[in-house]
């Protein structure tokens, strides 16, 4: 029987990103907002995440308007706005974005973010019945989304969320480039990349030519420390041209001298509304412990905000594409308080809409680096990870300086 209009006509979904940007948003809006226009849905944007629900609101009409999603970031913009009350914001913000969803005539939500801004999402839907949708985002890539990597026989509980495919990438390259300093002095360079809880995005470095590799899911104690020192000696000593690069997270717990105590090293005091602080300069610790204890030059090198810049990689416009299909499912369904997630790790061609799967919201939360993925002993990856990772980059093609001069001797 022919169908007279479109099945959502005269219904509005809106759109909005919270948190940490990705190269991966514009991407995951632009895939969102050409599927819900298909089924007839009139697209707004909500403007700097939940902040855009706040007051008057904050609304744009996306609705057949040209969207670059290869563009890094989200055009939507972005904040940390948490609209439950918050030890920096005890006031409850819920009825002003109860009023702007009534206001705007908004008939769904869809969030992109990670645990904190789809966490409010889910609370809303539990607590008032907002039909939203979770979208995964985070560079970090420790949202939970039950997505299993068979390796060898073996079922391993992996990760894979928009935007780390194209950090991980970048992380890979940036490695890569700062290894040939390295080379060129003899130099270890201890590489500071995000992750506050999780060394997903850390381990992509040994696709660029970095060795070794600490992690926040493993404090570094003054005993396991003593023992890095040794590791670290010892693969500078073997390597070829005596260089080293090692990766190691924002959030490494490092063992202070002075205090007798593990703990993060922090950039600023100051939290955001999710009660989030800033981390920062562990690499510069590192490299100074390195070089009091092993006498051999060391540098710190800060990726900082790299990995979140730039265009929307290859992979992660296949994934955030195909998650976009899953969320036409959970919408044809009105099957809300879901997440669309792969269900398993696959390479480039088989990102397909068969492959994924939708989770409860409130089974997010946060996953760190699978024991598998991380040998503690060796402060290195392994090749269960660099397999997961295989997936999603290309084989590294690393080098080095393959000159070998002969001696003169006079």
């Amino acid at each position: 029987m022919k169908q007279d209009q479109k099945l959502f006509k005269g219904k509005t979904l809106a759109i909005l990103s919270g948190g940490g940007d990705t190269p991966a948003i514009n991407h995951s809006i632009e895939s969102i907002r050409n599927r819900a226009s298909l089924l007839g849905f009139k697209v707004y944007g909500v403007r700097k995440g939940w902040k855009g629900l706040l007051g008057d609101g904050d609304i744009v009409d996306l609705t057949n308007q040209p969207y670059d999603g290869w563009y890094g970031g989200t055009a939507l913009r972005s904040s940390r706005t948490n609209p439950f009350p918050s030890k920096k914001n005890p006031e409850s913000r819920v009825p002003q974005v109860l009023k702007n969803l009534e206001r705007y005539k908004i008939d769904v939500l869809v969030t992109i973010g990670g645990d904190d801004t789809n966490g409010a999402a889910k609370r809303l839907f539990e607590t008032e019945g907002i039909p939203v949708i979770g979208y995964p985002k985070t560079i970090d890539n420790d949202l939970r989304t039950h997505t299993m990597h068979s390796y060898k026989g073996k079922e391993i509980e992996a990760v894979m969320c928009p935007g780390f495919p194209s950090a991980a990438k970048a992380i890979s390259e940036f490695t890569s480039k700062i290894k040939t300093t390295a080379e060129s002095h003899s130099r270890i360079i201890v590489m500071e990349v995000m992750g506050r809880d999780a060394g997903w995005l850390t381990g992509s470095a040994i696709f660029g030519g970095g060795k070794l590799g600490l992690v926040p899911e493993f404090e570094m104690t003054r005993e396991r420390k003593e023992v890095f020192f040794e590791t670290v000696k010892e693969a500078y000593m073997k390597s070829r041209n005596k260089y080293l690069v090692i990766p190691v997270s924002e959030g490494v717990r490092w063992y202070d001298e002075k205090t007798g105590k593990v703990d993060v090293v922090y950039a600023s005091s100051e939290v955001d509304e999710y009660g989030h602080p800033r981390f920062g300069g562990i690499s510069g610790i590192i490299a100074s412990e390195i070089y009091g204890k092993l006498g051999i030059e060391a540098r710190a090198q800060i990726s900082g905000y790299y990995p979140r810049a730039g265009h929307c990689r290859k992979y992660d416009r296949r994934l955030t594409a195909t998650l976009a299909d899953k969320v036409v499912d959970l919408l044809l369904r009105e099957d809300y308080g879901q997440m669309p997630v792969l269900k398993k790790i696959v390479p480039f061609m088989e990102l397909e809409e068969f492959n994924t799967a939708s989770i409860d919201m409130g089974t997010v939360g946060n996953k760190p680096l699978p024991e598998e993925y991380y040998n503690i002993e060796k402060f290195s990856f392994t090749d269960a990870y660099r397999d997961f990772l295989a997936n999603i980059l290309e084989q590294p093609a690393t080098e080095d300086f393959r000159y070998d001069f002969p001696v003169v001797i006079p």
